[in-house]
């Protein structure tokens, strides 16, 4: 029988104590609501989440695994209901912009929360987990439009996303890339290059799934230069 308790006490000494969250945080208007009774709150908030409904699904999660049946893959018994929870307690939109349906919370709280969530069931928290990446990498490169339209549904959570990286020939060894990325005059790519182990690329949580895809510019040096992303 799995065992994991939230460590709150260790947690809290590292925010107050350690690294003064709270001094950090009043440096920047934006998170003068993250005060210590409402940063209390959402940690035992997420450590009851963690504890009571995720940590059930890890050996369970693992024995099962997903499956994959006429085109469609579908995660372990409660792994859905534990998402769509997730989704309903706002935990997705916790530390992302207001302007596109976040909180706005600060994203060192963001990390609490996610530390807790990945130690009592890893293999679940990486479907939330590799949102936040294409979120972050939209929030950094995208264009209004594209920001409009994918981080406000990645943020309310009701699409995922994730990073398709990996290549056959080189892992994850950004500077032996091979994907190309053509531009077109309307300002769309042409895609050409093989992805592999994309992690969440399937599965049956949301309805839609965003893929930032790696792929170098017309151009770029062989092994340093520029990349773009696509998001289908």
């Amino acid at each position: 029988m799995l065992s994991y308790k939230a460590p709150i006490a260790d947690i809290k000494f590292l925010i107050e104590d350690v690294f003064d969250f709270y001094g950090h945080y009043k440096k920047y208007p934006e998170f003068e609501e993250a005060t210590p009774d409402l940063v209390d709150a959402i940690l035992q908030e997420c450590a009851k989440f963690s504890e009571n409904e995720l940590l059930p699904l890890y050996q369970s999660g693992d024995k099962e695994g997903c499956t994959f049946d006429n085109g469609r893959v579908t995660t372990p018994k409660g792994f859905k209901k534990a998402y769509d929870q997730y989704v309903a307690g706002g935990w997705q939109s916790l530390s992302h912009p207001v302007e596109h349906g976040g909180q706005g919370l600060p994203p060192s709280l963001g990390m609490a929360k996610s530390e807790m969530m990945g130690t009592a069931n890893w293999s679940w928290t990486m479907y939330p987990g590799l949102s936040h990446g294409a979120m972050n990498t939209v929030q950094t490169h995208g264009s209004e439009a594209q920001k409009e339209l994918y981080l406000t549904r990645l943020t309310e959570g009701t699409w995922t996303g994730t990073m398709c990286l990996t290549e056959p020939h080189c892992g994850t060894d950004l500077g032996q890339v091979k994907t190309k990325a053509e531009p077109n005059d309307d300002g769309t790519y042409n895609i050409t290059g093989t992805k592999i182990f994309i992690s969440a690329g399937e599965h049956d949580l949301t309805d839609n799934i965003i893929h930032i895809v790696l792929a170098r510019l017309p151009n770029a040096p062989r092994y340093t230069g520029d990349f773009t992303f696509y998001c289908p």
